[in-house]
């Protein structure tokens, strides 16, 4: 259940977060009748005060909180790169969790470090807080004077600064490249399809398809839920038996890989039958065989961006909100003709 807030209170009785910070203080500023409901409504709804929050803003522990999804991923050591870069010149700490792309561990690891733990939040969505959509608990985080920065993995439904990939676009000029290449059968696998990410991907992919003249064929997509990458391989051996593929835009490396095994498998030569493409660019890239060609999302650019919006935000307490998007590029190497 959202807990209850300060501002809430104050939009059930048309007043301001002030009113109702005195009324609940006892403050002889207010009425009686005026603080006899509000305190009234404040317990019968349960209402407890963050103390916490309150001792933060008078005192900074130049500590952020990180959180990612998860460890694995060379794109969030990226971005967590860029983060102490900029952290460490401003001369800040940071504090670093994993929220196994859990929404229980990612609530824990707020509520945990919003005891005045840190000044503010750097954060990527869990895979399950998405498909929950349930971000109660970062409203109330920033609801408590506690800012939050998203990046990557992010959400309309939070008024937050953000960070952005143009993951969109980086799909679109993926297929164009592919098209002038001469390839017309031009396949997308998703591990992401649940995420806003993996959406924005897949709708650049069919509007790239759109700008050069080609159909879109729902056959030349597959959705692998399947967490386990060891099983992509066998996943994708009979996409590519019963599809006429030439090219591929894979959402992830280990996906990738998995991908050019499975064509190799089946006969096919990367690139000469078939070109492959990865979002992200990591070290898996540079040492498959054959190197992967990739959009690259420059992490340690999105680190040192949304690094810098955080700690301005707590060093200024400016209230504007900003999106902030950062472009891909197209790293070509053997995978791709």
């Amino acid at each position: 259940m959202k807990k209850l807030t300060i501002k809430d209170i104050a939009e059930k009785f048309g007043v301001s977060i002030s009113t109702v910070s005195k009324a609940l203080n006892d403050s002889h500023e207010i009425s009686e009748a005026t603080k006899e409901k509000i305190n009234k409504y404040a317990k019968e709804n349960n209402y407890k005060p963050n103390f916490n929050a309150i001792n933060l803003k008078n005192r900074s522990t130049k500590t952020i909180g990180i959180i990612i999804p998860n460890m694995l991923n060379y794109f969030f050591a990226q971005v967590f790169k860029g983060i102490e870069n900029v952290a460490n010149k401003k001369g800040y700490k940071v504090i670093t969790c994993i929220s196994n792309d859990t929404y229980s561990k990612e609530v824990e690891i707020i509520e945990m470090l919003s005891n005045g733990s840190v000044d503010g939040f750097i954060l990527s969505l869990a895979k399950e807080t998405e498909l929950l959509q349930n971000f109660n608990h970062i409203q109330n985080t920033i609801d408590d004077g506690i800012p939050v920065v998203m990046f990557d993995r992010t959400t309309e439904d939070v008024n937050c600064d953000k960070v952005i990939a143009n993951d969109y676009n980086g799909s679109l000029e993926a297929v164009e490249f592919l098209a002038k290449k001469g390839h017309k059968n031009i396949a997308f696998i998703s591990t992401l399809s649940s995420l806003n990410i993996g959406k924005q991907r897949f709708l650049g992919y069919k509007k790239g398809l759109e700008n050069i003249g080609i159909e879109f064929n729902s056959d030349l997509v597959i959705n692998i839920f399947e967490k386990d990458y060891k099983k992509y391989e066998t996943i994708l051996t009979p996409f590519f038996k019963n599809n006429k593929i030439d090219s591929v835009i894979a959402l992830g490396e280990s996906a990738a890989i998995a991908a050019m095994k499975a064509a190799k498998n089946l006969g096919h030569h990367i690139p000469n039958d078939i070109s492959v493409i990865a979002f992200s660019n990591g070290i898996l890239a540079r040492h498959s065989s054959p190197k992967l060609s990739t959009i690259t999302q420059h992490g340690e650019i999105m680190g040192e961006t949304t690094a810098e919006l955080l700690i301005e935000k707590l060093e200024t307490k400016q209230k504007e909100i900003a999106t902030k998007v950062i472009n891909t590029d197209l790293v070509i190497r053997n995978s791709t003709r």
